[in-house]
């Protein structure tokens, strides 16, 4: 908002300093308020005022107890699953080199002998 330093008027009456709105500035913010007051009667977060309990809770998809206590004191982390978990081995495999050139150079024809 620009400020408007105070002036005389033609007439000869003083007038104060004072802050004018720009052009167009009263509208822009009415808009923006109103979009705000929107959002925020719409209710930015639904889970917030939900006290019932009647939505289920996240379960944690992989539980883990932990039960005792390992070496030094600390506890031993078991997993609550009755089956194996099987982790693929990486296998090693041989280097193979890769062209650098994406067509085949011909020995022969260069006359090398090779």
């Amino acid at each position: 908002m620009p400020f408007v330093r105070p002036y005389m008027r033609s007439d000869g009456r003083p007038v104060r300093g004072h802050t004018r709105w720009a052009p167009g500035a009263r509208r822009e913010l009415t808009i923006f308020a109103f979009a705000a007051l929107v959002v925020l009667g719409h209710g930015g977060n639904a889970d917030a005022g939900d006290t019932s309990g009647t939505r289920p809770r996240p379960q944690v998809s992989y539980p883990v107890r932990y039960d005792g206590a390992g070496e030094q004191g600390r506890a031993v982390p078991s997993p609550t699953v009755s089956y194996p978990i099987r982790f693929d081995t990486p296998t090693t495999r041989r280097a193979v080199p890769t062209p650098t050139l994406s067509y085949p150079v011909d020995f022969s024809r260069m006359g090398s002998g090779r």
